[in-house]
Protein backbone atom coordinates (compact mmCIF):
# COMPACT_ATOMS: atom_id res chain seq x y z
CA UNK A 1 0.00 0.00 0.00
CA UNK A 2 1.31 3.42 -0.90
CA UNK A 3 -0.08 6.89 -1.28
CA UNK A 4 -1.00 8.31 -4.66
CA UNK A 5 0.21 11.76 -5.67
CA UNK A 6 -3.16 13.30 -4.74
CA UNK A 7 -3.15 11.52 -1.37
CA UNK A 8 0.37 12.79 -0.66
CA UNK A 9 -0.77 16.32 -1.50
CA UNK A 10 -3.78 15.95 0.83
CA UNK A 11 -1.60 14.75 3.71
CA UNK A 12 0.88 17.57 3.19
CA UNK A 13 -1.94 20.13 3.01
CA UNK A 14 -3.21 19.18 6.48
CA UNK A 15 0.28 18.91 7.94
CA UNK A 16 0.94 22.41 6.63
CA UNK A 17 -2.01 23.74 8.61
CA UNK A 18 -0.81 22.33 11.93
CA UNK A 19 1.98 24.89 12.26
CA UNK A 20 2.57 26.14 15.78
CA UNK A 21 -0.32 24.13 17.24
CA UNK A 22 1.57 20.84 17.61
CA UNK A 23 1.52 20.78 21.42
CA UNK A 24 -2.14 21.70 21.73
CA UNK A 25 -3.28 19.32 18.97
CA UNK A 26 -1.14 16.49 20.28
CA UNK A 27 -2.27 17.10 23.85
CA UNK A 28 -5.90 17.02 22.78
CA UNK A 29 -5.38 13.78 20.82
CA UNK A 30 -3.63 12.13 23.80
CA UNK A 31 -6.32 13.34 26.20
CA UNK A 32 -9.02 11.88 23.95
CA UNK A 33 -7.04 8.63 23.77
CA UNK A 34 -6.67 8.36 27.54
CA UNK A 35 -10.31 9.22 28.23
CA UNK A 36 -11.78 7.03 25.51
CA UNK A 37 -9.43 4.09 26.01
CA UNK A 38 -8.37 4.08 29.69
CA UNK A 39 -6.17 1.01 29.20
CA UNK A 40 -3.71 3.27 27.37
CA UNK A 41 -2.94 5.14 30.62
CA UNK A 42 -0.56 2.27 31.44
CA UNK A 43 2.06 3.93 29.26
CA UNK A 44 1.64 7.36 30.84
CA UNK A 45 1.66 6.66 34.59
CA UNK A 46 4.46 9.21 35.05
CA UNK A 47 2.50 11.98 33.30
CA UNK A 48 0.61 14.70 35.10
CA UNK A 49 -2.84 14.12 33.65
CA UNK A 50 -4.47 16.92 35.64
CA UNK A 51 -6.64 18.94 33.25
CA UNK A 52 -5.48 22.49 32.80
CA UNK A 53 -2.19 22.09 34.68
CA UNK A 54 -0.38 23.91 31.90
CA UNK A 55 -2.91 26.71 31.50
CA UNK A 56 -1.35 29.79 30.07
CA UNK A 57 1.37 27.89 28.27
CA UNK A 58 2.10 28.70 24.64
CA UNK A 59 1.01 25.24 23.57
CA UNK A 60 -2.49 25.45 25.01
CA UNK A 61 -4.48 23.89 27.83
CA UNK A 62 -3.67 20.54 29.39
CA UNK A 63 -0.76 19.25 31.40
CA UNK A 64 2.79 20.10 30.40
CA UNK A 65 3.44 16.35 30.04
CA UNK A 66 0.59 15.95 27.56
CA UNK A 67 1.63 19.07 25.63
CA UNK A 68 5.23 17.91 25.39
CA UNK A 69 4.53 14.32 24.38
CA UNK A 70 1.63 15.32 22.14
CA UNK A 71 3.93 17.79 20.39
CA UNK A 72 6.51 15.03 19.84
CA UNK A 73 3.84 12.82 18.27
CA UNK A 74 2.53 15.51 15.92
CA UNK A 75 6.07 16.61 15.02
CA UNK A 76 7.00 12.99 14.24
CA UNK A 77 3.95 12.71 11.99
CA UNK A 78 4.85 15.96 10.26
CA UNK A 79 8.40 14.69 9.75
CA UNK A 80 7.07 11.44 8.34
CA UNK A 81 4.75 13.37 6.02
CA UNK A 82 7.79 15.16 4.65
CA UNK A 83 9.39 11.77 3.89
CA UNK A 84 6.45 9.92 2.35
CA UNK A 85 8.70 8.03 -0.04
CA UNK A 86 10.80 6.64 2.84
CA UNK A 87 8.53 6.24 5.85
CA UNK A 88 10.42 3.15 7.04
CA UNK A 89 13.74 4.96 7.04
CA UNK A 90 12.31 8.09 8.61
CA UNK A 91 10.53 6.21 11.40
CA UNK A 92 13.10 3.47 12.02
CA UNK A 93 14.34 4.83 15.35
CA UNK A 94 10.77 5.36 16.58
CA UNK A 95 9.90 1.83 15.51
CA UNK A 96 12.87 0.49 17.51
CA UNK A 97 11.93 2.58 20.54
CA UNK A 98 8.30 1.46 20.59
CA UNK A 99 8.98 -2.21 19.84
CA UNK A 100 12.08 -2.89 21.92
CA UNK A 101 12.18 -0.32 24.72
CA UNK A 102 8.64 0.89 25.41
CA UNK A 103 6.88 -2.28 24.23
CA UNK A 104 3.73 -0.35 23.40
CA UNK A 105 0.72 -2.49 22.53
CA UNK A 106 0.57 -2.29 18.71
CA UNK A 107 -3.21 -1.81 18.87
CA UNK A 108 -2.69 1.56 20.51
CA UNK A 109 -1.34 3.04 17.29
CA UNK A 110 -4.72 2.55 15.62
CA UNK A 111 -6.50 4.07 18.63
CA UNK A 112 -4.23 7.11 18.62
CA UNK A 113 -4.62 7.43 14.85
CA UNK A 114 -8.35 7.67 15.35
CA UNK A 115 -8.14 10.35 18.03
CA UNK A 116 -5.67 12.36 15.94
CA UNK A 117 -8.14 12.37 13.06
CA UNK A 118 -10.98 13.48 15.34
CA UNK A 119 -8.85 16.37 16.59
CA UNK A 120 -7.80 17.42 13.09
CA UNK A 121 -11.39 17.25 11.86
CA UNK A 122 -12.59 19.39 14.74
CA UNK A 123 -9.86 22.03 14.31
CA UNK A 124 -9.84 22.13 10.50
CA UNK A 125 -13.43 21.29 9.47
CA UNK A 126 -13.25 23.08 6.14
CA UNK A 127 -9.95 21.47 5.20
CA UNK A 128 -10.47 17.96 6.56
CA UNK A 129 -12.75 16.91 3.73
CA UNK A 130 -13.72 13.26 3.19
CA UNK A 131 -10.93 12.96 0.60
CA UNK A 132 -8.35 14.45 2.95
CA UNK A 133 -9.57 12.25 5.80
CA UNK A 134 -9.27 9.14 3.64
CA UNK A 135 -5.73 10.10 2.61
CA UNK A 136 -4.72 10.94 6.18
CA UNK A 137 -6.23 7.68 7.43
CA UNK A 138 -4.17 5.78 4.87
CA UNK A 139 -1.07 7.76 5.88
CA UNK A 140 -1.62 6.92 9.56
CA UNK A 141 -2.13 3.25 8.67
CA UNK A 142 1.20 3.29 6.85
CA UNK A 143 2.89 4.98 9.82
CA UNK A 144 1.34 2.42 12.19
CA UNK A 145 2.55 -0.42 9.97
CA UNK A 146 6.10 0.93 10.12
CA UNK A 147 5.95 1.45 13.88
CA UNK A 148 4.75 -2.11 14.44
CA UNK A 149 7.00 -3.74 11.84
CA UNK A 150 9.68 -4.69 14.37
CA UNK A 151 7.35 -6.44 16.78
CA UNK A 152 8.00 -10.18 16.83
Amino acid sequence: MSLSASEKAAVLSIVGKIGSQVGALGSEALTRLLLSFPQTKTYFTHFDLTPGSAQGSKSGPGSADLNTHGGKIINALAGAANHLDDLAGNLSSLSDLHAYNLRVDPGNFALLSHTIQVVLASHFPGDFTPEVQAAFDKFLALVSAVLTSKYS
